[in-house]
């Protein structure tokens, strides 16, 4: 396996653990790490940061060898929420610091104003609580509210939804001019790209799944990716995407996927660019 590449300072490949809780997302994330993870995904909504604490603790590793993320739910953007709640997922990972900290969504409803949280978002970094922060599912109007009010500190990754049905351009576009690199979360669509009939004829065409392929073609774009798997053989597959090449008329081919067919928009969410 080639090694990953990293985006500012992220590796370009991790795994993901929504919908991964309890002995079944222990597990899931003992053999991601065994067949060669190095960057874990976890959020405070996903019920399972004790458990994936618990899978790092116990396979070992020395703490600078993964980069762990974790995110903070709406819940805990009210005036004096966020640093508590920042506190507790740490002692539930296990660890004094996170390398990347992310605002899950924006408040829903817009219920709390912006600066609100924003600001206790560069608390938690200032404080050394987080060696990188970041956003999630930010539209192009709130990351630029965002910059301005975080100043100096810089916005490490915008995590949205992105497969190869839905390359999310607007805003890909914009971040990639502010040098913000996107994170794709469901960058296998949700298992939907194991039925594509193109995805499956290049698959074929490099002795790979259909999976890898989708995952190489946002490496290819220059995109990070959280992909997960409770299999393991899945899971060691889906990492060996960094090791495809596909070819610029294979790339042109896949492009013609995108038909914008978003999976994930919660009806109190942001209205998506």
């Amino acid at each position: 396996m080639s090694e990953i590449a990293t985006i500012n300072g992220i590796p370009q490949l991790g795994f993901g653990t929504w919908k991964r809780k309890g002995d079944e997302g222990y597990h899931a994330l003992i053999a991601a790490l065994e067949a060669g993870y190095r960057h874990v995904d976890t959020a405070q909504i996903y019920e399972n940061e004790a458990e994936v604490g618990r899978a790092l603790g116990d396979f070992g590793l020395p703490r600078e060898a993964v980069f762990l993320t974790t995110k903070v739910w709406p819940d805990h953007y009210g005036a004096g929420k966020m640093m508590p709640s920042v506190h507790e997922s740490l002692e539930k990972l296990g660890v004094d610091h996170v390398d990347l900290l992310l605002l899950h969504w924006p408040s829903k409803h817009g219920e709390v104003p912006l600066e609100t949280y924003v600001s206790q978002l560069a608390e938690v970094y200032d404080a050394g609580l987080a060696k990188r922060i970041g956003v999630s599912n930010f539209t192009r109007a709130l990351i630029a509210e965002t910059e301005t009010l975080l100043g100096d500190r810089k916005i490490a990754t915008n995590q949205v939804e992105c497969h190869v049905f839905m390359n999310n351009r607007p805003i890909a576009d914009f971040c990639a001019a502010r040098n913000i690199p996107i994170t794709a979360y469901s960058p296998l669509a949700q298992g939907k790209v194991k039925d594509d009939p193109l995805l499956n004829e290049i698959a074929r065409a490099h002795g790979v799944s259909a999976g890898a392929i989708a995952l190489a073609y946002l490496l290819h774009l220059g995109i990070i990716a959280i992909p997960t798997s409770s299999d393991r053989n899945r899971a060691a597959e889906n990492l060996a995407a960094a090791d495809i090449s596909l070819s610029p008329a294979e790339m042109e081919r896949l492009k013609q996927l995108d038909s914008g067919a978003r999976i994930v928009s919660p009806e109190w969410g942001p209205t998506f660019d």
